[in-house]
């Protein structure tokens, strides 16, 4: 919604938004998050000024990228709870995760200049979405014996924040994860 309209966007603006979020994922995981902005427009299909009416800096558009990867995660997240065996559910769910810290962009987010206390505020947003998501399907296996019971949902982001960062490589950090997975049973 516009401040001062009190109307949502218009369609074709939320429309070149979403596309101009597609451009700079696909461009910032090939490119990394120094990936010039005019290609980013040119990818999407749009002028430079459509760019920065939507994403004033780079920093907005590193956080619209990383702000729809958290939210695709914590619905990854729901969606295994409403269909899947909750230990298998929360072990696909974890696994996603690791892979998502191995690969995102929130370091670079985090590296990029800008106001810190929007960086702060962001980043609680995401923790609480993420944190939220697994311990939801954490509890789930827990209650149906495919968790250990003592385990809390900080221990468990932890260890799975660890292996990610243990490398950018998804099948080392599945790997890694599998065998932490028998601790955690």
């Amino acid at each position: 919604m516009t401040a001062a309209s009190g109307r949502g966007r218009r369609a074709d603006a939320e429309r070149n938004a979403r596309l101009l979020v597609a451009a700079a994922r696909e461009l910032f995981e090939a490119r990394g998050p120094g990936a010039p902005l005019d290609e980013i427009a040119r990818r999407a299909g749009v002028g430079n000024a459509t760019l920065y009416r939507h994403f004033p800096t780079r920093d907005d558009l590193l956080a619209a990228v990383y702000t729809d990867e958290v939210a695709a995660l914590c619905d990854r997240g729901a969606a295994l709870a409403a269909e899947a065996d909750a230990g298998e559910a929360f072990h696909a769910w974890l696994e996603a995760f690791a892979v998502h810290v191995a690969t995102g962009r929130a370091p670079a987010f985090a590296e990029a200049g800008g106001d810190e206390a929007r960086r702060g505020e962001l980043f609680e947003r995401w923790h609480a979405a993420l944190t939220s998501t697994a311990e939801h399907l954490l509890t789930r296996a827990q209650r149906a014996g495919a968790a250990r019971a003592d385990l809390t949902v900080t221990e468990v982001l932890t260890l799975a924040h660890a292996v990610a960062t243990s490398s950018a490589d998804p099948d080392r950090v599945r790997r890694l994860l599998a065998i932490v997975r028998h601790g955690l049973a």
